[in-house]
């Protein structure tokens, strides 16, 4: 990746649903998994190849935690013009949450580019 990313419209992000799963694993000091499913969308009239994301987990409180790595979910897809691609992972917090960051993306000549993803909450429940 080089450092000239430019920010590219055409490619957008939906956070289609967001789930408190606590039957999932968590470790003690994470014990809230939340599973959270995710479409991105080429509008451009170019093939579009996901290569990395980032994610920034902001817990109530102020605790932070960056997640980063190659494509999502272990693919690196390429989202023709017009098509769309849908998948589904999951955080773990120890507090209520917010839940930004980008998904960085190459095109077909070369350039990379990036989209930004919108903010969500992980709200833990109130418990009786």
């Amino acid at each position: 990746m080089t450092n000239d990313i430019k920010e590219f419209h055409h490619l957008r992000v939906k956070v289609d649903h967001v789930v408190y799963m606590p039957s999932l694993d968590a470790p003690p000091d994470k014990p809230h998994p939340f599973v959270y499913f995710v479409s991105i969308f080429n509008d451009s009239s170019v093939p579009i190849t996901l290569r990395a994301r980032k994610w920034v987990v902001i817990e109530d409180g102020g605790e932070t935690t960056v997640v980063e790595g190659d494509g999502v979910v272990g693919q690196q897809p390429t989202i023709n013009p017009g098509e769309h691609f849908s998948y589904n992972s999951y955080h773990v917090v120890g507090k209520s949450a917010l839940v930004n960051g980008a998904f960085f993306a190459e095109m077909t000549g070369g350039e990379w580019i990036f989209t930004r993803i919108p903010e969500f909450r992980l709200e833990v429940p109130m418990l009786a």
